[in-house]
């Protein structure tokens, strides 16, 4: 097995260094991966820019997948109860802490964890193999890990990304207002936006809008379930905008509403796309987006609108993920398409860049 591991280290906004550290030694408790393959999320993108989290120097990557080649000998399955051993492929969730008030009060919610942790965004230090931009990731102890050695390495890719729909349909799902016949319209065509419609069309539901600026991401918003695709740089104004939605929907706007922009002006916006006792979901915002202005009366108050925010994804999440991708798959849903660009990890700047100029949809490092 090797003895050094090659890793993208971000030292400085917009400055990556390639440098080798030691495999440290395999504990009793840990898990050490040979990457295959990471995507870049926006978040990434963000940390790479402008280093908001304060977290430099740190190895990036929390889209990752790899196999396992070498584990200690208190580790004989994984976080779902499904047996791991060497050779197997796996993907990592949130790492809850196990003590504040969300990890004991509410065990089916640890995505709310006030010390979570995530591979990929943690800071340096004597380990070092901490993020998915690198040839060998080690799993701490405590983590959770699960077995996806019956997914294809595109399928993998999509865990993470994935997990963040299939959390904020769940979300969804709670406001009682998600039906076969629901008129679901989602804001943001970008790899979020997309993965919601997908799940959202492997349920059934097939009245779905998709609005966005690019017509290139609504041409792959009708491949991924997308039954009508309005572009809003070809209205005049959002009003009118919506009028042509409603046009389109029997004079309604939409029965529940989508916000996967991540921009603040938008998630006021999505307001006014919400007819009558409709619903709506805030999907993500793991970035501050700014603040953004809602009129109560129209907007909340006289519509009842029913509202869900969504932040991430549980560990329990994951194995209805799994189940997702593959469903998806077996209805004809391209799913690979939505990983556009591919870089070797010596091009993880470029790749970086790419994802920041928001070329593509998922750009991912493949090792």
């Amino acid at each position: 097995m090797d003895k050094m591991a090659r890793a993208a280290v971000l030292i400085a906004p917009g400055k990556i260094e390639m440098k080798e550290f030691p495999i440290p030694a395999i504990g009793d408790d840990d898990i050490l991966v040979k990457v295959e393959a990471c995507g870049i999320c926006g978040t990434d993108g963000h940390e790479y820019k402008r280093d908001p989290f304060g977290l430099c120097p740190v190895v990036l990557g929390h889209e990752g997948t790899g196999e396992i080649v070498a584990m200690g000998k208190n580790i004989s399955s994984d976080t779902a109860g499904k047996p791991l051993a060497v050779g197997d492929k796996v993907v990592t969730c949130i790492i809850p802490c196990g003590k504040c008030d969300a990890c004991k009060n509410t065990p089916a919610r640890t995505n709310l964890c006030e010390n979570c942790g995530v591979y990929g965004l943690f800071p340096d230090d004597d380990i070092h193999l901490n993020g998915y931009f690198a040839e060998y990731i080690l799993i701490r102890p405590g983590s959770t890990v699960f077995n996806v050695s019956s997914m294809t390495l595109d399928q993998r890719i999509l865990v993470e990304p994935a997990a963040v729909a299939v959390h904020a349909v769940e979300r969804a799902k709670t406001t009682g207002l998600l039906k076969f016949n629901t008129v679901v319209l989602v804001q943001g065509c970008g790899p979020i936006g997309l993965m919601v419609m997908s799940v959202l069309r492997t349920l059934g539901i097939e009245n779905i809008i998709a609005v966005d600026g690019n017509d290139t991401r609504l041409e792959l918003a009708r491949e991924m379930g997308a039954s009508h695709t309005f572009n809003f740089s070809a209205f005049e104004s959002f009003d009118s905008m919506l009028e042509g939605i409603k046009s389109h929907n029997n004079g309604f706007a939409a029965d529940f509403v989508f916000q996967c922009t991540g921009v603040g002006k938008a998630g006021a916006s999505a307001w006014k796309l919400v007819k009558r006792g409709g619903g709506l979901c805030e999907v993500g915002f793991f970035m501050d987006g700014g603040e953004s202005v809602i009129n109560h009366h129209f907007d909340l108050c006289n519509k009842e609108v029913t509202a869900v925010g969504s932040w991430v994804y549980t560990p329990q999440d994951y194995p209805t993920t799994f189940y997702f991708l593959k469903r998806a798959t077996s209805i004809g849903l391209p799913m690979e398409k939505l990983i556009t660009h591919r870089f070797k990890l010596d091009e993880i700047s470029e790749a970086l860049e790419t994802n920041v100029a928001m070329k593509g949809i998922k750009v991912a490092i493949v090792n």
